[in-house]
C-alpha cells in the first residue's frame, strides 16, 4: 500500500501519533465522500500492526504481521461493515465486537478496530458501541470512518479525536486522473472536478462507470419533460431503478444553477458549467418561487431515498413538480 497523492500531510499528522505514543483510543476520519478516508485508516491500522515499519510511519509490507494483514487473517486486525450494501451496522454486530474486545490482543502491538461507515449504525448499535468508548480496552485503537459527521450522535463525536481531510487542489486532482486515464479531454476533466466537487476517487468511479453518460442522458430527460416531450410519470418508472446512482444529487445541482443563473451569478460557479448553453435560457422563463419550492423538494426527497418509501413515487413527485414549474412558465 502507499499514500494517495493528497495524503501525506495528512499522513504526517497519524504518524506525530505513534512517534509520540498518543495514538488516540477512538479516531473519528471525517471528509467528504471520495477521499480516500477508508484507504487513509487502513494505511495507518497497518502502520500500528506492522513489526518494522518505515521510517516514514508506513508498513513495511514484509513482516509476518503484514503478510497476515496482506491475507485478511491478523487476529488484531477487525473490521465492522453493514452485512450488506446500504442497510445498517446492527446492535448484533456491535456487541459480537464488545465481546471480541474483551479478551486481550494476540500479539504485543496495538489491536485495530475499522468501523466504516461509522454513519450507518442504527441508534441500538450506536447506544452499545458507546460502551466501547466509555470502558476502553487494552492496546486497542477505534477507527471510525464517515462522510456525514452529522449523522453520528454526539455522544460518540466527542469521545473521538476528530481528523477531517479536505479535498485536494485541482491540479493535483487533474494529475491524478490523468495518470489513470490519459484520454480524457479537458472538457471532460473540468466536469469531473466540478461534479464530484474535487473528489479524486469519485471523479475515478464517474470514469471507470461511465457515470457522465448516464448523467447526459438523464439530463435530456429533464429537459424532454420541460419542453413538454416526455411524460415525468414515463420518466420516473425509468428513473426509479437509478436510486443508487448519483440522480438526485445532478437533479439538484441543475436547480442550483438555475437559481444562480436567476441571480446572474457568474459561470464559473456553476455545478454544469458543461450545460451552460441550455441551463441560461431555460432560467430566464421560470419562475424564482416556484424553483426555490422544487429546490425544497429535492433536498426533502435527499433524506427520504435511503429509507424504504416508494421510489418511484419519490421521482414522479420531482417531475411532476417540474413538469408543472415548465409548463406555468409556458402560459
Amino acid at each position: 500500500m502507499s499514500l494517495l497523492p493528497w495524503h501525506p500531510s495528512t499522513w504526517a499528522h497519524l504518524f506525530d501519533y505513534s512517534k509520540q505514543n498518543r495514538v488516540p483510543q477512538a479516531l473519528l476520519i471525517t471528509g467528504r465522500r471520495g477521499l480516500g478516508k477508508l484507504e487513509l485508516a487502513h494505511e495507518f491500522a497497518h502502520s500500528l500492526l506492522c513489526q518494522h515499519p518505515q521510517d516514514t510511519g508506513l508498513q513495511c509490507g514484509h513482516c509476518d504481521r503484514c503478510l497476515l494483514l496482506k491475507a485478511q487473517t491478523h487476529p488484531d486486525f477487525i473490521q465492522v461493515n453493514p452485512e450488506e450494501p446500504g442497510k445498517s451496522i446492527t446492535v448484533g454486530q456491535i456487541r459480537l465486537l464488545n465481546n471480541q474486545l474483551t479478551l486481550k490482543p494476540q500479539f504485543d502491538s496495538s489491536r485495530v478496530v475499522i468501523i466504516n461507515p461509522a454513519d450507518q449504525m442504527n441508534n441500538a448499535a450506536a447506544n452499545a458501541f458507546l460502551k466501547c468508548l466509555e470502558e476502553p480496552t487494552e492496546r486497542t485503537t477505534l477507527i471510525l470512518v464517515t462522510d456525514n459527521l452529522s449523522r453520528l450522535p454526539a455522544t460518540i463525536v466527542s469521545r473521538c479525536q476528530k481528523l477531517t481531510l479536505t479535498h485536494p487542489s485541482k491540479p493535483v486532482v487533474i494529475e491524478w486522473l490523468l495518470q489513470h486515464n490519459s484520454s480524457l479531454l479537458p472538457q471532460q476533466l473540468e466536469t469531473l472536478y466540478d461534479l464530484t466537487q474535487g473528489s479524486p476517487l469519485q471523479a475515478l468511479d464517474y470514469i471507470n462507470k461511465d457515470t457522465l453518460a448516464l448523467r447526459n442522458e438523464c439530463y435530456k430527460t429533464w429537459l424532454d419533460i420541460a419542453n413538454q416531450k416526455k411524460h415525468p410519470i414515463i420518466a420516473a418508472e425509468n428513473w426509479h431503478k437509478l436510486a443508487e446512482s448519483p440522480l438526485l444529487f445532478w437533479i439538484t445541482t441543475w436547480t442550483i444553477d438555475l437559481i444562480k443563473y436567476a441571480y446572474q451569478v457568474n459561470p464559473d460557479k456553476l455545478y454544469n458549467r458543461d450545460f451552460k448553453d441550455s441551463l441560461q435560457p431555460l432560467s430566464q422563463k421560470l419562475n424564482l418561487k416556484g424553483l426555490y419550492d422544487l429546490y425544497d423538494l429535492v433536498l426533502v426527497s435527499r433524506q427520504r431515498i435511503s429509507t424504504p418509501i416508494n421510489k418511484q413515487s419519490l421521482f414522479e413527485e420531482i417531475l411532476i413538480k417540474w413538469h408543472e414549474l415548465n409548463q406555468s412558465s409556458s402560459k
